[in-house]
């Protein structure tokens, strides 16, 4: 079934419609394929034209136009044609019908309503007149009416459908983007063999399946391993899970954050400090390796350290002996190191700000934890597993996410990872309330609007249409090109143009990769 409440929010259709708006004063609505109206709702501010709002207000003028729509669908089926342009009688103007035909199936129409061919100009303003006064209107609204409805000059109609048909077109890209999208999510609440859980790591994706296996590699090993990525992935999650699972795990795991403390007392905290060693030093102290031995260190954000700092580490490393703080006699200890950051290490190493060596010690195994972008199919499986947890803690029935809300969680692109993810859905549950459901609207304001820098709010059309269209063709490909991350293949594909007319409309728009970066 098509997702006749989604077309209204998509930029390109509003560009369409904006143009079609500016150069005719047309207004645009959908049909399903029986013909029912669709995404033509009774707000009046909804309409340009001004006798098109007029008869789209009233429930008779409505019923009229669903049985115009059914009989040109019908003529459409039985013609083949591409589209069609008639009078509706009932009104006194003429509509443009295209349908929308997905997978060879006419599911629907594209109607535009409001205009005159230039062969009916003379005789259609009269019929308007007419007709808008046998529905009730005032003299006002008639001469409003009139006054709106423009002439569609001959020259002009191929223009003028290929645009409405871009509408069409851009609603069947759109239903097979979310059916494809709801394939996706359905197929990951089937049981399909793969792990969906490693500790309390959950996901199905690829990424989570080869993250997995490597853990499973490296379980009896008792090598250093360094956690790299984005903030809020879940680095300690995976830290947590390799100690539990290894020859270590009946011994402590300790926790260290290497940004929570100025250089003199990460080092007091580390390797502990010996009675007056300095001002508030009363007694001895023993330091966070000493209290990992023969168990696992973990030390997060490892690239925030100072120079001073990684040598003491670096000694630790590799002789398996530190200092304390005040003290003159190494200790040893036999701790397992995992460290982790969110900074690209290789690069400090470059600038000279990370010393190489302890980068080496420390990268004896990489672990690089996949973005929640990168992973988004275990979206769902996430969700599920906060409004459990959500739901034990409230000691209440858990809470049911709509489709539509998944929709838009699935569609946001998430730079806080997990844990954002995480927030959301406890903020869901908290402002829910009493509601068993969880809808989009509320949803978090960014989730909302996201993609609203790319909608179309009342762009004008200067020049003529030929320049209208180009500005049309050059945003959808500057936007797909970003989509695809410059794959003009797949790009060229779904425009349903070759890989050469795109390189040569890229080069005509100056859109070259390097141009669009400066």
């Amino acid at each position: 079934m098509i997702n006749w409440e989604e077309f209204d929010h998509i930029h390109v259709i509003k560009k369409l419609k904006h143009i079609l708006h500016s150069w005719w004063n047309v207004d645009i609505i959908f049909t399903d394929d029986k013909g029912y109206l669709r995404g033509a709702d009774r707000d009046e501010a909804s309409y340009c034209n001004d006798a098109v709002r007029y008869y789209l207000m009233k429930d008779s003028c409505r019923e009229q136009l669903v049985g115009f729509a059914n009989r040109s669908l019908q003529d459409l089926r039985q013609s083949g044609n591409k589209y069609l342009v008639r009078t509706w009688d009932v009104a006194g103007f003429d509509v443009a019908v295209v349908p929308i035909v997905i997978e060879g199936e006419l599911m629907g129409s594209v109607l535009c309503l409001g205009f005159w061919r230039d062969n009916h100009e003379e005789d259609m303003p009269a019929m308007l007149r007419e007709r808008l006064a046998a529905f009730g209107a005032d003299s006002n609204v008639i001469e409003a009416g009139l006054s709106k409805v423009r002439t569609l000059r001959e020259q002009d109609r191929q223009h003028f459908v290929d645009l409405v048909d871009l509408v069409g077109q851009e609603v069947v890209t759109l239903h097979l983007e979310i059916s494809s999208r709801e394939d996706r999510i359905n197929e990951l609440n089937k049981e399909l063999g793969g792990r969906y859980k490693y500790d309390n790591m959950i996901g199905k994706s690829k990424p989570m399946q080869d993250l997995y296996s490597l853990m499973d590699k490296i379980k009896a090993a008792d090598s250093t391993v360094l956690i790299t990525g984005e903030n809020g992935t879940g680095k300690e999650l995976i830290a947590k899970a390799i100690h539990y699972n290894s020859m270590r795990k009946n011994h402590a795991l300790v926790i260290q954050n290497c940004s929570a403390f100025n250089d003199n007392l990460l080092e007091s905290e580390l390797f502990g400090h010996i009675k007056g060693s300095f001002t508030g030093a009363v007694k001895d102290k023993k330091g966070l390796f000493e209290m990992a031995h023969k168990g696992t260190f973990f030390l997060d954000e490892i690239g925030d350290t100072s120079p001073s700092m990684q040598v003491k580490l670096l000694r630790v490393l590799q002789e398996g002996t530190f200092i304390p703080v005040g003290g003159v006699d190494p200790r040893r200890v036999d701790v397992r190191v995992l460290a982790a950051t969110n900074k690209d290490l290789k690069k400090m190493v470059e600038e000279g700000s990370f010393r190489e060596d302890l980068y080496y010690r420390l990268n004896v195994i990489h672990i690089q934890v996949p973005s929640l972008k990168e992973r988004k199919e275990d979206i769902p499986l996430l969700i599920e597993y906060f409004l459990e947890n959500a739901a034990k803690a409230a000691g209440q029935q858990k809470k049911v996410m709509t489709k539509k809300a998944l929709e838009r969680l699935y569609d946001y692109s998430w730079p806080g990872n997990i844990r954002e993810l995480q927030n959301e859905v406890e903020r869901l549950v908290v402002l829910a309330s009493h509601e068993q459901k969880l809808t989009p609207e509320m949803l978090s304001a960014r989730i909302q609007q996201e993609g609203s820098k790319q909608n179309v709010q009342g762009a004008r059309v200067h020049g003529k249409l030929k320049d209208a269209l180009e500005e049309l063709e050059m945003e959808m490909i500057s936007e797909g090109l970003r989509r695809t991350g410059w794959n003009k293949s797949k790009l060229a594909k779904e425009l349903g143009i070759s890989r050469a007319g795109l390189i040569m409309k890229v080069e005509k728009y100056g859109l070259d990769k390097r141009k669009m970066n400066r």
